[in-house]
Formats: structure tokens, C-alpha cells, sequence
């Protein structure tokens, strides 16, 4: 790539860092016992600067809010333990307490203090932890992590819900002759709407770095990607993105130049976009992705309002489901962000045909914005032309199957 960062093919996500192992295993903690992989496990034997961005839904999980207070205290991590099939959100005390003893359960396997590991989970709500189970899935991870790419895709496979498939990305660059690598997992398919949704996210690197440095590129990288994508409009009560550097590499972050910290940042924002990206097109029971652009508003957050009341339409997204290019629903959503929209100024492009221009439909190109509706993937511009403040987001259409799917879930 022009940049200098390669993209890793066939990533393993975790275990493409050196210095990190992972693992996935199963200890049946749904209700019916399936045998799918339910516990994952991020490592490292040094000890690691850590960020994250967690969910600003009012109502927190266990191990978000737990999570936080042992990254204020910054000690380090070394590992994460992370399940799926149970949210442990709305759990009352017991809650705290089952995380607690999750907490605990990982540091005497890995020998390991209490203020270096996290835990994130993933699921139903409201239902406590089987914790004969989770023990033993904890045990079971410990005893096979690895750095190994089997190792990497089975974390990556452990931590899915509603996912219809692993969703993994790395990447390289070198500096000063030293490699410099960054591998991230996800999941993600419903309840997508920023801040983050019901999505775990984990960024691995081997670089060295103190953690408020690492926190600060995390927010700008995930204001960009999993802040800028929504599905079905709902936030969760457990979305949780981590930043791990175990500096292995021996490049550091903070005693570099600035063109190593943008390179970083680029790397960064590389990975998160594409793991962002693969949570859009792994939406429940999708068949559209929409590139929804808003251009020349008078302000950054005017163009992110308007953007955030097209995409979570309802009308508009079962428009986009039924492939009708119903360019009023567009406009109407628009208006209601309440921005100053003047209309005799808007103009609505899908892809770059026109559709409507500064006050007025251009109704022979109708047909041909039925034409791009209904492919999986095309484009919405909303040209407001009234400043020269832009934002983009990835969304989805709403379908009768995303319906079918969550009335039971």
C-alpha cells in the first residue's frame, strides 16, 4: 500500500501480533447446550498499556462498569476473558458479584493480579451467569491458549452471538526497521447503533506506548468507524472496545516522531473501519448496505444529526428493502435533525445520479435510482449546500426477516 501499512491476508486477528496469544472454547453457558464456542481469551505475558471506549447507554453491564474502574487505575493488563450468551446486564448485585468471581477465577489460572484483567460479555440480558460453567470454560481457555492462527480464529469465533460468521483484520508497517503489527476481532449484527451497540471489539499491537496516548488515537479511530455505522437504531448496554499494546516490538509510540504517531493512527483507523465494516454487512437478516454521506451542512454536528435521522428511519430503511428510491422519506428525515435544512438548496444523488435538485425532483432519472436501490451495496449523498461541515455512516435496510429473527430473541 502507498501508506507503507500491508494488510496481513488470511488474518488470524490476535495471533497475527507477536507477543499475544488467544483462545476459544466452549462450556455451554446458553440455556440449551449447543457445543459452539462460548469463551474466548486474549493474553499476553507482558504486561500491557490498555484503552477503552465503552457504551454511554445509562444502564451498564457488570463488566463494563467494572471494566472501567480497573482501567482508571492503569495498572496493566495481561489478559481478557471474554463470553458470549449471556450479557450479565441487569443482573442486580449478583451481577457484580458473578463478574467479581470471573475476575478472580482468571487470575488464579493465569497467576495474574486482579488489576490485570478485564472481562467483556456478550448476549442475553437479564439472565445470570452459569458460573460451574464459566469456571470451567475459564480453565478450559487457559489451558489452550496459543499463538497459533487456530488459536486466533477460535477467540474470534468464541465471542459471536447473532453473527453469522468471525470477523477478524490485521495489519503491518515498519519503522526504523522494526515491525510494527496490529490485529483486531469484532462482533457484532444487532442493536448496531453508536454509541458502539451490542459489539465487543479487540485491537491487539505489538507497540509500546502509555496508555492515555493509546486512549486518545482508540477515541479518534472509533469515532470514525464504530461510531459511524448503525443498523437498527438500538445501543446496548454492554459495547465495549479495548486497545492492547504489549510493546514487544520496541517501538514506542510516545518517544516517536510525528510520523510514527500517525502512522499508528492510520494503521488504527484502518483496522477499526474494516471491522466496523464487516459488522454492517453481517447485519441481522440485512440486504442492503448503504453509504450514507452528508455534505456542505453548516456545521460537523449538523451533518452527523442529519446522518443519524436518515439512517435510523424507519421509512427510509424499509424503503431501502423494498428497492424504492422514495427520496421523499429521505428529506423528511433529514428535516426533522432540525438543522436549518433549506430545501431549494438540498440536492439527493444515489450514487452520482440525481434525483432531486435544490427544491425540485428530477424524475427522469427515477428509473435509474431504482436500477442502484436495489443492488446490495450503493451510495446516498444529501448535498445540503448551505456550509462546508461533511459526515458519513454505514447503515442498513430493515427487513422482514430482521423481524422474524428478533420477536424471539
Amino acid at each position: 500500500m502507498s501508506t507503507g501499512i500491508e494488510i496481513i491476508k488470511n488474518p488470524s486477528g490476535i495471533t497475527d501480533v507477536p507477543g499475544f496469544e488467544a483462545a476459544g472454547v466452549a462450556c455451554d453457558i446458553r440455556e440449551i447446550a449447543d457445543g459452539r464456542l462460548d469463551m474466548g481469551l486474549i493474553y499476553s505475558k507482558e504486561r500491557c498499556s490498555t484503552a477503552g471506549v465503552f457504551t454511554k447507554n445509562d444502564v451498564k453491564a457488570a463488566p463494563v462498569i467494572l471494566g472501567q474502574e480497573t482501567l482508571n487505575r492503569d495498572k496493566g493488563i495481561h489478559a481478557v476473558i471474554i463470553n458470549s450468551g449471556n450479557a450479565n446486564a441487569c443482573t442486580g448485585k449478583q451481577g457484580f458479584v458473578d463478574c467479581e468471581e470471573m475476575l478472580n477465577e482468571g487470575c488464579r489460572k493465569l497467576k495474574i493480579g486482579v488489576d490485570n484483567i478485564l472481562v467483556a460479555s456478550t448476549g442475553r440480558i437479564g439472565r445470570l451467569m452459569p458460573m460451574a460453567n464459566i469456571k470451567k470454560g475459564i480453565a478450559l481457555a487457559v489451558e489452550a491458549k496459543s499463538a497459533e492462527a487456530k488459536s486466533g480464529h477460535d477467540c474470534a469465533t468464541a465471542i459471536l452471538t447473532s453473527d453469522t460468521c468471525s470477523k477478524l483484520f490485521s495489519v503491518k508497517f515498519d519503522h526504523e526497521g522494526k515491525a510494527v503489527h496490529l490485529g483486531g476481532i469484532v462482533k457484532g449484527a444487532g442493536m448496531i447503533q453508536p454509541d458502539m451497540a451490542t459489539m465487543l471489539a479487540f485491537i491487539v499491537s505489538d507497540i509500546k506506548s502509555s496508555s492515555t496516548l493509546l486512549h486518545s488515537m482508540l477515541s479518534d479511530a472509533v469515532g470514525s468507524s464504530f461510531n459511524s455505522i448503525s443498523i437498527d437504531g438500538d445501543m446496548s448496554t454492554n459495547d465495549t472496545v479495548l486497545l492492547l499494546g504489549n510493546g514487544v516490538s520496541g517501538v514506542d509510540l510516545d518517544l516517536g516522531d510525528g510520523a510514527l504517531k500517525n502512522k499508528f493512527l492510520k494503521a488504527l483507523r484502518l483496522v477499526s473501519s474494516h471491522l466496523a465494516e464487516k459488522i454492517v454487512a453481517d447485519g441481522e437478516r440485512i440486504t442492503k448496505v448503504v453509504n450514507l454521506s452528508i455534505k456542505n451542512a453548516k456545521e460537523a454536528s449538523d451533518a452527523e444529526k442529519v446522518a443519524r435521522c436518515v439512517a435510523n428511519s424507519l421509512l427510509v430503511k424499509t424503503s431501502w428493502f423494498g428497492s424504492d428510491p422514495n427520496w421523499g422519506r429521505l428529506i423528511d428525515a433529514a428535516g426533522y435533525a432540525m438543522v436549518g435544512i433549506e430545501v431549494d438548496k438540498l440536492d439527493v444523488y444515489y450514487d452520482d445520479i440525481l434525483i432531486f435538485q435544490q427544491g425540485e425532483y428530477v424524475e427522469s432519472n427515477l428509473l435509474k435510482c431504482g436500477e442502484i436501490v436495489s443492488r446490495r451495496k450503493f451510495s446516498i449523498t444529501l448535498d445540503l449546500n448551505i456550509g462546508k461541515s461533511e459526515f458519513e455512516m454505514l447503515t442498513t435496510d430493515l427487513s422482514m426477516g430482521y423481524v422474524d429473527f428478533n420477536k424471539s430473541e
